[in-house]
Parts: C-alpha cells; structure tokens; sequence
C-alpha cells in the first residue's frame, strides 16, 4: 500500500522542454529564461548607448555618468525582461511551456515590459525627475512618454522571442 502511494508523490517537477525544430536539441524553461536574459542583456546595452542622444544626459553629463547609466539601465532592463517573463509563464503558460503556449506567453511578456515601461518612464520623467528627455525625443501624445523606449520594449522583446523560437 505505501509503495503505492510513494508512487504518486512526486519527486521533482518534471522539466519543461522547448523542442529545438533545426538543432533538435530541447531546453527546460530554466535555460530558455536564461537565454532570453542574455539576447535581452546585449541587445539592450546596445540600445542604451544608442539613445542616449535622446535624453539631456547626452549633453550634461560626464564621461563617467554616460558609461554608468547605459550600463545600469541595462541591469535594470534584464531584471523587467526576466520578471516580466516569469510572470507571462505564470499566468499564460502552463506545464509544457515552451513547447505549447509559446506566442501566448511572448505575447504577454511583452505587454507587461511595455506597461512598466510607460509607468517607469512617467514616474522618472514627471513625478521624481530622475532623467529628462531631449528635444530629439519624440513623443507619444497620449501617453506623454518617449517613443524611443516604448520601441525598446516593443522591439527587443519581439526579436529575442523569434530568434528563440527559431534557433
């Protein structure tokens, strides 16, 4: 009778595996999330550099603040590309994620960076000031936030989750 029972407890939780159509190799959701957080940590170094053109800092700042704020912000983008990951897999996904649900979950995963990315960018710009847009930064009307880190989420996300998904 116990060794029954022993039977359906389990002993772990079964990996989640993402079939891999031209490598054949498959990936548990842990090592999916760490491959996102790495395409996200260099794509978005790249995009932090690239605008900061965008933001006063470009012409007030030091040398040292140019090279610390790219950098920081690009931590701050992994951890919100990662946690908005993990939250997408937690209320889309399910057991078998990536293989099932994978549009569902990059869909959602997108969405929630862009949302705190307009809560983020409002709250920074208008309400604590810690940075403030140039002349250069167009921006979205109804929102009153940048365009151009509103296309950093729109954008980077995206690309990752279909390389991912090829790859």
């Amino acid at each position: 009778m116990f060794e029954c029972m022993l039977r359906l407890i389990p002993v772990g939780p079964a990996p989640m595996r993402l079939h891999q159509p031209h490598r054949g190799s498959n990936l548990t959701w842990h090592s999916f999330l760490l491959r996102y957080a790495g395409a996200i940590a260099a794509l978005n170094l790249l995009w932090e550099f690239a605008q900061l053109p965008f933001y006063t800092l470009w012409r007030n700042g030091s040398v040292y603040d140019l090279v610390y704020a790219p950098l920081h912000c690009t931590l701050g983008d992994v951890f919100i590309g990662s946690l908005s990951l993990l939250a997408a897999i937690l209320i889309l996904g399910n057991s078998q994620w990536p293989l099932e649900r994978y549009r569902s979950v990059a869909a959602g995963a997108v969405f929630i960076g862009l949302i705190y990315t307009c809560y983020s960018e409002w709250v920074n710009v208008y309400m604590r000031k810690s940075w403030a847009y140039s002349d250069l930064m167009p921006l979205i009307p109804a929102l009153k936030i940048g365009l151009v880190p509103f296309l950093q989420w729109l954008i980077i996300p995206c690309a990752v989750f279909a390389y991912l998904r090829s790859d």
